[in-house]
């Protein structure tokens, strides 16, 4: 399913009026008999209501006076506040304005903050209220009575129905603009948008609904948005069922470099991860001290010594003994539990760039290319790396408050700039291509906010990988299906307290929610 930017919303309109043919006055209409027919919907008491309706000057605040229309017609006690003068109102919203006049609905005008001040305590008697203040083309903050407005009905704690999307919100990062309405419910036009989805904005925007205002597909995908949301149906395709005569050597071999002294948990569940996820053979390299250790914990897969350096650390020599390894295998995980030695850095670094294997890069593995990025371009093979905020900082030079507030921005940037496929970890995890298209992962709750949950990641999608599906196809269904086990066990054990492990055995079940049938004749 498209998730559209602000930019791509406005062409797709530009394009349904000028090319299609549809005027732009009935795109107004469609979406505000839309947004009403839901507003009913969500809100079946609402003849028992006195609805009040702020709105803006632009086309938003023209939605919102279509659904003041359609509200008197049915015999709602509605009322427009306009954040400005009716003459300030262009077009089509003009034009819808001008009918609230023969209906009699109350139109008061709040020019500025003492027009506000003179109206809020009538404000408050309200039960009710439609936000159509600013819609999507906002990206500067909120200031002076605007502010004062947004502020004043979020502390009426009355229902909130916004209009495309709740006032205040960054329709492209998700992030706050100084101040934001608190939606209950937003019925978003055409497409959801990507603030919607990315937090903090999805906890603005309450539950989203989409409105159809008739934009034919054909324009859509002529603008081919380059945000698309991962869902169960397709995960659900990308899954395909096995022959029933499969066995092992069928399904792939997958090389897991992983552990250190104390880090032997994160090897271990990489690796069996990646069996959960139907890998058919792991074998993991592992510091030569602690193979002893890992054989105890992971009996399902093999495991390869690997010379030291120093205390339980894979030394930069152990090189030779990974390309002694390495034939017949599909793909190579590093970086759980590794650690960052200088002769670890690089190993690491070595094998990006003599390694033919597609590589899923995850925790040290990634603090190792923290000041070399540039070796990303020296790749032989497709490169996944699955960086959580704090480590996608130290990749670029940000803080992981700086990548917060851009997510996408800078996941694309990045994918783009080193041709990789970037998994930017966290809520709302990001999948961003080299291609510049980027994929946003729906599944997972706070309860992932644990140790362990990217080591099993990390081999959730290396045993995709390893099965034969693409990195772009393995990634999207690895996070989706990881998060999407998380969500089982919140609804079995509660929102927090399960563990990674845990995460990791759920795995078979989350696949076969989201395939029919699991294998074929």
């Amino acid at each position: 399913m498209y998730l559209v930017s602000s930019n791509e919303m406005r062409e797709m309109d530009r394009l349904t009026i000028e090319s299609f043919g549809l005027p732009s006055r009935l795109l107004m209409e469609n979406a505000g008999k839309g947004a009403t027919e839901i507003l009913f919907s969500r809100f079946p008491d609402l003849s028992h209501q006195r609805v009040g309706i702020v709105a803006g000057k632009g086309n938003n605040g023209g939605d919102g006076f279509v659904i003041a229309r359609y509200l008197a017609q049915r015999g709602i006690d509605v009322t427009v506040y306009l954040l400005g003068e009716s003459h300030q109102v262009k077009g089509d919203a003009a034009s819808n304005l001008e009918l609230l006049a023969p209906l009699n609905v109350p139109l008061i005008q709040i020019p500025d903050r003492n027009s506000f001040l003179d109206h809020s305590v009538g404000m408050r008697h309200k039960g009710l209220w439609v936000d159509a203040i600013f819609g999507t083309g906002l990206h500067l903050d909120v200031t002076g009575y605007y502010k004062e407005i947004i502020d004043f009905i979020n502390s009426l704690n009355q229902p909130v129905f916004s209009v495309d999307i709740p006032s205040g919100l960054n329709p492209d990062t998700g992030q706050i603009c100084g101040a934001c309405i608190q939606a209950d419910v937003t019925a978003t036009f055409a497409f959801a948008k990507i603030g919607h989805l990315l937090y903090p904005g999805s906890s603005f925007t309450g539950e989203l609904e989409i409105v159809d205002i008739g934009i034919p597909p054909f324009i859509a995908d002529q603008v081919a948005p380059k945000q698309t949301l991962i869902t169960e149906d397709a995960v659900g395709a990308i899954l395909k069922p096995r022959p029933m005569d499969n066995h092992k050597g069928d399904t792939g071999h997958l090389l897991v470099i992983a552990g250190s002294a104390g880090k032997t948990g994160a090897a271990a569940m990489t690796a069996l991860s990646a069996m959960r996820s139907g890998a058919g053979l792991v074998t993991l390299g592992i510091p030569e001290s602690l193979n002893s250790t890992v054989e105890t914990l992971a009996l399902e897969i093999m495991t390869f010594p690997l010379p030291e350096s120093g205390s339980g650390i894979i030394a930069e020599s152990a090189l030779n003994a990974v390309a002694a390894i390495i034939p017949g295998k599909k793909c190579l995980a590093i970086g759980p539990g590794l650690g960052t030695t200088e002769e670890t850095i690089r190993l690491v670094c070595r094998l990006i760039q003599e390694s033919r294997l597609p590589m899923v890069i995850d925790a040290d593995g990634l603090n190792c290319l923290a000041k070399q990025t540039d070796i990303l371009k020296k790749a032989r093979a497709p490169l996944v790396l699955t960086p959580h905020p704090g480590e996608m900082g130290r990749l670029i030079g940000a803080s992981p408050k700086e990548i917060q507030k851009d997510r996408i921005g800078y996941a694309r940037c990045f994918a783009q700039a080193h041709s990789v496929y970037l998994v930017l970890k966290g809520a709302r995890t990001v999948v961003a291509l080299p291609n510049g298209k980027v994929f946003i992962n729906p599944t997972g709750n706070p309860g992932m906010a644990s140790g362990g949950m990217g080591d099993v990641l990390t081999g959730v999608i290396a045993g995709l990988i390893t099965q034969g599906y693409s990195p772009q196809d393995s990634a999207c269904a690895g996070v989706f299906l990881h998060g999407l086990a998380a969500d089982m066990l919140l609804e079995r054990r509660g929102p927090i307290g399960y563990l990674a492990s845990e995460v990791m055995h759920a795995i078979p079940e989350q696949i076969r929610k989201v395939t029919v049938g699991t294998c074929s004749g």
